[in-house]
């Protein structure tokens, strides 16, 4: 510890068996770095086949309550799960914990080829840093997209009117809060309408009354997002068809985006609607299918392309879709920073490209760094 209480980055040198006996031994500690830097010398020559790029696992803090969402992740990494498939293909790979603005000046310095993290921000002192957009202006490489992308997509009702821009068909919708629109008379769209939190992601604020009837259950839901979201609602036409997610992968060589579509399909609830709320999320209740019918693969391919476009998103990303009556397919909402453990993303991955985990990881680290040479490249 420092003289004012904070943390030093510390370094352990040892290969990938003595990584895994120390988190055994309980490290690393807050603000610790475990590295691979330095392996045995019989293990780290050229003939051993690995790339040389150095790759650093950035990862924040975690809370008291280690399962407590961190509002400054986006994705929640299996840290040492991504160490180890890395370490395979890759010579110099290491984790790195930031608990202070020393520790991200000092990530800053060593200049590693990549950094892999699910980080949207840190905050120091009241001031929140954006990883990706210090990164850019240090000139490292990094997988997801940057803020400007991320806030575009954190607002809801802002990424449906940039889809509305782009001519991406999404849901008629409007925002409101408690007492904005008091009766029936002053909603602008018709029953059923669906009702959900303007900000958030994991269907937090989405359950069973999400979808309203009437005017009374309109009142009940967005007062309930307003108290319990501390959120606006957005509130869209009621799409009824089926639901689907569309995995976004960055092509590493050309820059063109390789889109996975699965079908989501959620039991019907207590009022007979098929609702992906976040409590089925959390159980993992609901049925994740193969898309088999091509007309419309190629729709949900080519709505989630132009949606991840027009959002600005980079390397990866989830795009959700819902159809309506006609079997037209709309834009939902969009994530950026899509869950790296075997959520909708992986099983994309694996129903349409038969990609292993491993080969997901590796993948994205390979685009993250081949990504950052062509937009260098183009200056």
């Amino acid at each position: 510890m420092s003289s004012a209480g904070q943390p030093q980055v510390e370094y352990v040198e040892c290969g990938l068996e003595g990584i895994f006996s120390a988190l055994d031994a309980g490290l690393p500690g807050e603000g610790n770095q475990l590295r691979q830097s330095k392996r045995p010398a019989e293990n780290n020559h050229p003939g051993d086949g690995k790339r040389t790029e150095t790759i650093e696992i950035v990862i924040a803090p975690y809370l008291a309550d280690i399962a407590a969402h961190r509002d400054n992740v986006g994705i929640e990494l299996d840290e040492w799960l991504v160490l180890k498939i890395l370490s395979a293909s890759y010579r110099h790979v290491s984790i790195t914990q930031i608990s202070t603005r020393r520790h991200l000046e000092q990530l800053a310095a060593r200049q590693p080829d990549l950094v892999f993290s699910g980080v949207k921000y840190f905050s120091f002192d009241g001031r929140d840093v954006w990883l990706n957009d210090f990164l850019d202006l240090h000139g490292i490489a990094y997988v997801a997209s940057d803020k400007a992308a991320l806030d575009k997509e954190h607002d809801k009702v802002r990424a449906k009117r940039i889809m509305q821009g782009a001519n991406v068909a999404t849901a008629k919708f409007f925002s409101t809060a408690p007492e904005e629109h008091p009766n029936a008379e002053s909603i602008p769209l018709a029953f059923p309408l669906f009702v959900k939190p303007v900000e958030g992601g994991d269907s937090r604020g989405v359950d069973a009354d999400s979808v309203v009837h009437d005017i009374e259950g309109f009142r009940r839901k967005v007062h309930d997002i307003h108290e319990t979201h501390l959120s606006r609602a957005l509130v869209e036409a009621h799409l009824s068809g089926r639901e689907y997610s569309v995995g976004i992968l960055e092509d590493a060589s050309s820059g063109t985006l390789r889109a996975m579509p699965i079908e989501i399909v959620a039991a019907p609830n207590r009022n007979g609607d098929r609702v992906l709320d976040f409590d089925i999320k959390k159980q993992d209740a609901e049925a994740v299918k193969q898309v088999m019918d091509m007309t419309v693969h190629a729709q949900l391919c080519d709505l989630a392309r132009a949606a991840f476009r027009a959002l600005g998103g980079k390397s990866l990303g989830r795009i959700d879709i819902m159809m309506d009556h006609e079997n037209v397919p709309h834009f939902i909402e969009a994530n950026l920073m899509p869950g790296l453990r075997k959520g909708y993303f992986y099983r994309g991955c694996v129903l349409n490209l038969g990609m292993t985990y491993e080969e997901m990881i590796l993948t994205i680290a390979d685009n993250g760094l081949a990504a950052h040479c062509r937009y260098s490249q183009a200056g």
